[in-house]
């Protein structure tokens, strides 16, 4: 994967091949941010990437200059794999290992921008509880905006709080206000 942006821009990170991860391709990534980029100042901003795999997505809102980035994966070797990178990059990004919808449930803490990319394969109902979670627990600032990363054969429409989406490829993000 490539940073796209930022302080880091052009820069490789590579994640071990034993992570049970599917990271956001280049292009929905970049497109993603020029979205992004046109409604937020990066350095003003708190994330919450949810399902953070490789920290992918934290990294590059680190390399645009957000300094409030919580990261949050089940997965003990992704976790290790994010703090080292984001110490060996000096990035902001503070792991929280736990389970998603846990988490979503106990924390108090809102975002500016919450990211969720979980497994393409979960059913619909997986996939529901996200923004559920997000919004009966008020995580999100009031301009704030969740964004929910699946398939294209996965429909999040129905969904309360959604607003919209966008595809690239495979790849469709679902955005929630």
């Amino acid at each position: 994967m490539r940073i796209i942006s930022g302080k880091y821009k052009g820069r490789r990170i590579t994640a071990p091949k034993k992570l049970p991860v599917r990271p956001t391709t280049g292009m929905a990534k970049e497109s993603l941010f020029n979205i992004l980029n046109n409604q937020y100042y990066f350095d003003d901003i708190s994330v919450l990437d949810l399902f953070a795999g490789t920290g992918n997505i934290s990294y590059e809102f680190a390399s645009r200059g957000t300094e409030d980035i919580i990261a949050v994966d089940v997965d003990f070797g992704c976790i290790k794999f994010i703090n080292k990178t984001s110490e060996d990059f000096e990035m902001p990004i503070e792991t929280i290992k736990s389970d998603v919808f846990k988490y979503l449930e106990r924390v108090k803490t809102k975002h500016t921008i919450i990211f969720a990319d979980p497994p393409y394969d979960f059913p619909v109902e997986e996939f529901a509880k996200i923004p559920e979670l997000v919004f009966i627990n008020q995580l999100l600032e009031e301009d704030g905006l969740l964004i929910v990363e699946h398939s294209k054969h996965t429909d999040l429409s129905h969904l309360d709080n959604y607003s919209h989406s966008k595809s690239y490829g495979g790849n469709v993000f679902s955005f929630f206000t």
